[in-house]
Parts: structure tokens; C-alpha cells; sequence
């Protein structure tokens, strides 16, 4: 069985904010660790040869979170596989080095340190939940490296050290409260797996309600894993007897047990729409479309996204993977967040990690999302997006901003970070300054 991560442990590797564990299925041993290269492009020596040029690749090939990041480093490894075939960067093939995190936080530091140390590459593309970021991140502080992070996170950090290719909560959990209040309701139960970044994310969601005229009617917590949901049943039925949204930040195998337990309730979609932040296409497969229809996810890509870059998308990973496979938006910020760095190099004309990290600012990129930008925080500008489960368990997209959302890392509506910014182009400002009184 994996070995299990006590809520002492998470608080002390996500003391900032530990972000988001998609489904926890698999129960495998996460005590082996493993090192792949990808075979889709040339072996070389440490470093890189004349030919090519390394990137390190690190997610959970194993361990609780291989079932969510598994696909990640496949979308990882097919932008690789398409731009080695389109010329590859400054002349080179690219290399993917594959180091396994092995869904331990400690793990992900030691393979990070590993990849620059001795493979000397000059990124890396990796993690999922902010506990394997926020290991990582003093190996990336130390070393002045580059690490490109994929997923939706609760923001509160700005590293010069890493390009946050997922959402901010101003593009993911601020825009869905707004959302929910004008079409669903004012009153608003709070559920979430008990670590930080679900109490991260719904102490702004409290703030936001506050100042929006909604009600937070109650507040729970389960431990992650935990499949024990039938007192949170309970509570949300008698302090919503009419109906009210549901926020889900849910991790884990406990949304299997709570959707099926809402509806084993009579709490559906209808009086009782859930929001959640942390379930996409792969993981409504994996718990039952029939117990999902009809309620809701906030993200900025979902597969159903209708533009050519997401048809060309699709159809490339299905054609790489198989025709039954889902794209999501964790594995589309990964697929773009590799194109990025590409053409970050390509106008810095070096792989140097500094001249690097200055060309990406500014960066645009026509992703399967849409335009995406890539500001001065290192974070990208996206459109909003909120989807309704269908029967097939894709997603029906009910709302969409007109344009890219700026990313705000710093959240406004917390008075400890309200009046913040961040911008790495100007040294006197940096990773957190005050904007406003």
C-alpha cells in the first residue's frame, strides 16, 4: 500500500500552501523511484551533446498521483516528440530525462536536486499538488533553476524560479464564487480535504463572500483519503435545508464517496449544485459521469474547448495515446508550458537559464485554450472557464470570459496580501511589493 501522509507532514511541507491532489487511486509502492529517458528522442551524455539538449521531466509515475500525473507526462512528451520533429530547439533534439516523484513530497526535492546536479539540465518541467512545489522549491532557489509548474494552484507565492503555467485563484475559484452567486445562490457550504490548500482556498472564498453579499453557512474538513463523508452529508442538509451550492476542494478518493453519497442523499445538482476546483475529465471517468452530471468544475481548458489549436490537440494526443483517451487542463498547461520554454529559448538564442527566464516574460502562445501570455509575475493571462458534467463526462461549458484573465498571485480579497503585486522585470520590485495603501 502507499505509504500514507499524516496531516502533520502535509502542514509542514505546505506551510505556504500545498495546492491541489487530484484523484488518489492508485495504491502502489512509492518506495522505488525511477530514471527514463524518453525514447522519443536521442540518448546523450550528462549535460547534452552537440545534438541535443536535456530537460528534466518530474511527476508521480507511481505512489497516490500517478493516476493524474501519468497524463501529464504524456502531454509533456508529445509537445517534445513535435517540436523534435519540426526542427527541435536552436537546431537540437530535445531529450526528456524522466525522474519519478513517486507521490512523496521529500522524493521530489531529491530527484530535482538529481536533475540539476548531475544531468545539468537547464529546466524542469514538473509537479502537481503545491506539496511537491513547495519541496522543491529551495532546491530551485539555491540553484537559481527554472522550474515550469502545470496545475491550478491557491497563489500566494511568486518565485522568480518558476513559471506557473496553471491557474491563479483569480482565474479559477474568484471568477466560479462570482459565478455561483449570480446564477445558483447566496448561501454556500464549504468542503474540503484537511490541508492547506483547500483552507487556503476557501479562506478566500469566505472573504470574498463577505465582501459580495453571499453567506458561508458552514465549513468542513475531511483528511485526505478519507472516504468517511456521511457526517459532511449531514451537516450540509441541515444547514442547507432548501438547497444551496456545495464548493468543493475535495481531493482524492473521498470525491468518490461523496458524489455517490450526495446522490445516494437526494441532494442533487438541482437544489444542491456542487463547484468543484479539483475534478476533471479524467477523474468524472474514473468516479461515474451518472454521478456528476449535472454539476460543475471551474478551469481555463476543458476538451471540449472549440478552437483549431484544441482539435489539432486532441486529435495529436489521441493519435500518440489511443482514441479513448481525455485531455484536461492540468496536461494542457504542461503541453503549452514546454512550447513556451521553447520559444523563451529560441529568442534568448542559449539555453542559459537567465537569459532564459528573461525572454519568457512577454511570451505568447496560441495554446488549445486560447492565447495565452506570459506576464511579468510568471504567471499566464487565460480565460475563465466553467463546465457542466455531461453524460459522456465531458464537460458542457456554461461560461467563459470574453478574454485571457489577468493572473493575480497575491489575492485581494485576504487583507494580509491585499495591495500586492509581483513583477520579475523590475528588480526593485521583485516577488512581493505593495501597489496600494
Amino acid at each position: 500500500m502507499a505509504r500514507r501522509l499524516g496531516r502533520r507532514k502535509f502542514l509542514l511541507y505546505g506551510s505556504a500552501a500545498l495546492g491541489t491532489s487530484l484523484l488518489l487511486k492508485a495504491c502502489t509502492s512509492n518506495e522505488q523511484t525511477t530514471t527514463s529517458v524518453d525514447s522519443t528522442a536521442p540518448t546523450a551524455s550528462a549535460g547534452g551533446s552537440g545534438d541535443t539538449v536535456k530537460v528534466g521531466i518530474l511527476h508521480s509515475l507511481s505512489g497516490t498521483m500517478a493516476i493524474s500525473e501519468k497524463s501529464v507526462v504524456d502531454a509533456e512528451k508529445l509537445a517534445i516528440k513535435e517540436i523534435n520533429e519540426s526542427g527541435g530547439v536552436l537546431g537540437k533534439q530535445v531529450e526528456a530525462i524522466v525522474e519519478d516523484g513517486a507521490s512523496d513530497w521529500p522524493t521530489f526535492a531529491e530527484k530535482a536536486r538529481k536533475l540539476i546536479d548531475q544531468d545539468q539540465v537547464p529546466v524542469i518541467f514538473g509537479g502537481w499538488t503545491s506539496a511537491s512545489r513547495k519541496a522543491m522549491l529551495p532546491v530551485f532557489e539555491e540553484n537559481k533553476h527554472m522550474l515550469w509548474y502545470p496545475v491550478q494552484y491557491e497563489g500566494q507565492e511568486c518565485s522568480q524560479n518558476i513559471f506557473y503555467t496553471g491557474a491563479a485563484p483569480n482565474q479559477q475559484i474568484e471568477p466560479s464564487v462570482d459565478w455561483l452567486l449570480e446564477n445558483k445562490g447566496k448561501e454556500f457550504f464549504l468542503v474540503g480535504s484537511d490541508y492547506v490548500f483547500p483552507r487556503t482556498a476557501n479562506t478566500i472564498i469566505k472573504a470574498q463572500l463577505e465582501a459580495k453579499g453571499g453567506k458561508t453557512v458552514g465549513e468542513d474538513y475531511l483528511p485526505l483519503g478519507s472516504t468517511e463523508v456521511t457526517p459532511i452529508i449531514t451537516k450540509i442538509r441541515a444547514a442547507l435545508p432548501n438547497g444551496g451550492v456545495i464548493y468543493n476542494t475535495l481531493n482524492g478518493d473521498s470525491n468518490v464517496a461523496f458524489f455517490k453519497q450526495l446522490q445516494g442523499a437526494g441532494l442533487g445538482p438541482d437544489k444542491y449544485p456542487v463547484m468543484s476546483v479539483s475534478i476533471a475529465e479524467e477523474e468524472v471517468r474514473a468516479i461515474g459521469p451518472e454521478y456528476l452530471k449535472g454539476h460543475y468544475a471551474a478551469w481555463n481548458y476543458f476538451m471540449t474547448v472549440d478552437t483549431p489549436e484544441n482539435k489539432k490537440f486532441v486529435e495529436a494526443f489521441q493519435k500518440e495515446y489511443g482514441e479513448d483517451r481525455v485531455t484536461n487542463d492540468p496536461m494542457e498547461a504542461a503541453y503549452i508550458a514546454v512550447y513556451l520554454w521553447k520559444q523563451a529559448v529560441e529568442k534568448a538564442g542559449t539555453t542559459d537559464i537567465e537569459a532564459v527566464r528573461k525572454a519568457a516574460m512577454g511570451q505568447t502562445f496560441e495554446a488549445p485554450e486560447g492565447t495565452v501570455t506570459l506576464d511579468n509575475n510568471h504567471h499566464l493571462a487565460k480565460v475563465v472557464r466553467i463546465g457542466e458534467v455531461r453524460d459522456d463526462g465531458l464537460f458542457e461549458i456554461v461560461y467563459s470570459t470574453d478574454k485571457a484573465v489577468e493572473p493575480v498571485p497575491w489575492n485581494q480579497f485576504v487583507a494580509e496580501t491585499k495591495g500586492y503585486a509581483c513583477d520579475w522585470s523590475d528588480p526593485t520590485k521583485g516577488g512581493r511589493y505593495k501597489t496600494k495603501a
